[in-house]
């Protein structure tokens, strides 16, 4: 037996020489050092996310989701690192597994490329936030209430409560219109009255019936002006500045209102007609 373990070779060394006490405690010392590596790895990596997570905590400008991502890469970086000082203490050339991995992640980029892309719109989305949950935008032809943003895609409820998903590469290629960011809008009217009709009294109708709702804000100043001679009507333009939140509903309330109002002046509103003429041949 003993002759057979001085004969078998492994790693230039017979079995006999490798049994012996010092390779024994040298063989548990590397083990004992890649546990100690791995659990440093495990706790600096859990340390460093949990850092970058209160960080974006802390403040209120920042996007908690941005700081989550990021801390999870952190962390995971930091594990990746622990494990290859682990397979250096063994001996294992890391350059070679170094250069392994990076081919991997490129094929693997190069199949993901259509969700990476996504994933990284979805890191300047959150960064630069052109749009924040609670916000009514309108994106790529889609318009809602933003519900989610995630690294991958937002959510939005448009106005009929469906749901649409659209994909951050989609959302931060585009053109994005956000009708939320700014506390004030401005409202627009076009009104129609008769040649005939007494334009002061009509501006006067006007003016008064919008400004007695207490949505019409009266800084800035309010644009009420005839601004064009129609086929059939003087049309006078309307542009009244409103709280953000009530532009669509004061909008909608005033077309209805200023009618009825001018109606109860005696303006009339025309509407277009056409003459047909008959030739008897």
């Amino acid at each position: 037996m003993q002759d057979l373990l001085n004969t078998v070779i492994w790693d230039g060394r017979t079995i006999a020489d490798l049994l012996t006490l010092e390779f024994l405690a040298s063989a548990f010392g590397n083990v004992l050092a890649a546990l100690v590596i791995v659990v440093l790895g495990f706790v600096v990596g859990g340390w460093a996310r949990k850092r970058l997570i209160r960080l974006g905590q802390a403040y209120d400008h920042l996007d908690i989701t941005l700081f989550n991502f990021l801390g999870n890469i952190v962390r995971y970086v930091a594990i990746g690192f622990a494990f290859l000082f682990v397979l250096n203490t063994f001996g294992v050339q890391t350059t070679s597994v170094i250069a392994v991995i990076g081919a991997a992640g490129l094929a693997i980029g190069l199949a993901l490329q259509g969700t990476l892309s996504n994933v990284a719109a979805g890191v300047m989305i959150v960064f630069f936030r052109p749009v924040k949950i609670g916000d009514f935008v309108e994106v790529s032809g889609q318009m809602g209430t933003v519900k989610e943003i995630n690294l991958n895609f937002i959510e939005l409820a448009s106005t009929s409560n469906v749901q649409i998903i659209i994909p951050n590469a989609q959302v931060w290629g585009n053109t994005i219109t956000n009708y939320s960011v700014y506390d004030t809008r401005r409202a627009e009217w076009v009104f129609g009255v008769g040649y005939g009709a007494n334009l002061k009294q009509a501006e006067e109708v006007i003016r008064n019936t919008i400004f007695n709702d207490p949505r019409a804000l009266a800084q800035p100043e309010p644009f009420i002006q005839v601004n064009n001679l129609g086929d059939s009507s003087v049309d006078f333009l309307v542009r009244v500045w409103c709280a953000s939140g009530d532009n669509f509903q004061f909008q909608a309330d005033m077309k209805r209102q200023v009618k009825e109002a001018l109606d109860a002046a005696g303006i009339d509103i025309p509407f277009p007609t056409q003459t047909v003429v008959h030739v008897n041949n």
